[in-house]
């Protein structure tokens, strides 16, 4: 009886370690997986880039878009109408919401939660992925120091004019596209659009849990010269080395100001 016990331990214990296994098996390849979406997402970025010279506006309002038609409404549109649709398959014509939460706009290991407002400050989709617009900036300030338009949008300024590429001092080193996460230290939400380091952060209701299961503590980010890499949410929302700061910011400075009291 007592060896029979034994027996069925063991075989609890190794059932264990296989089913950890396999979990974090299955966490690597949706992580590998969502690293190719935002790498795609670079590569639109980039193509944009080089045939505009300047980065898509995070939001072009209707008063300039007669200006700045090849920005569409918003840097996602920009990114999918201009650069991502196959020849002969364009989605110009495609509602946002068929497309904005599919294909490499779609991280696997996101999704939407129960709790998801729907009163109109975010549009109805739970997104995967964010733009690095206002870097370090907060929503009260004028100017931005992302990549999104020259100008706070919430200051009561239009975001244009958009960001030449000759003032991101150093492409390597800045933040383009992330899993759309936006907070600070352990007060961090998702589902955005934008990737943003702020104290400003009831758009969405945030989840810690949440946010740290999806890349077990980690994002994945494209940065503008197009390479990826998974930094920690530690390094992301809450370091303040100058190491960690820069990268937020176009002019390659780290903003210390900007961090909430």
């Amino acid at each position: 009886m007592m060896e029979l016990l034994v027996v069925i331990a063991i075989i609890g214990i190794l059932v264990a370690l296989l089913l950890s296994a396999v979990s974090l098996a299955k966490g690597k390849a949706l992580r590998i997986q969502c690293v190719n979406n935002v790498r795609q997402l670079g590569i639109g970025l980039q193509a944009f880039v080089a045939d505009n010279s300047v980065y898509p506006l995070y939001v072009n309002i209707s008063e300039d878009r007669g200006k700045y038609p090849e920005h569409m409404s918003d840097w996602m549109s920009a990114l999918q109408k201009t650069e991502l649709s196959a020849p002969g398959n364009s989605t110009n014509h495609v509602l946002f919401s068929k497309w904005s939460g599919a294909g490499v706009w779609k991280c696997p290991s996101a999704f939407t939660p129960d709790n998801m407002p729907t009163n109109g400050q975010m549009t109805a989709s739970f997104l995967s992925y964010g733009y690095n617009w206002y870097g370090m900036s907060d929503n009260q300030d004028t100017n931005s120091l992302g990549l999104g338009g020259q100008f706070i949008w919430n200051a009561g300024h239009p975001p244009a004019p958009p960001v030449h590429e000759s003032a991101v001092i150093a492409p390597s080193d800045m933040m383009a596209i992330a899993d759309g996460l936006y907070g600070h230290n352990n007060d961090i939400g998702d589902g955005s659009l934008w990737f943003w380091r702020t104290h400003y952060s009831n758009f969405l209701p945030g989840n810690a849990q949440r946010v740290i299961a999806r890349h077990q503590g980690r994002a994945n980010v494209v940065f503008c010269d197009g390479h990826v890499e998974s930094p920690t949410l530690q390094f992301l929302f809450a370091d303040t080395s100058d190491a960690a700061l820069v990268r937020w910011n176009r002019d390659h400075l780290p903003h210390r100001e900007k961090l909430s009291p």
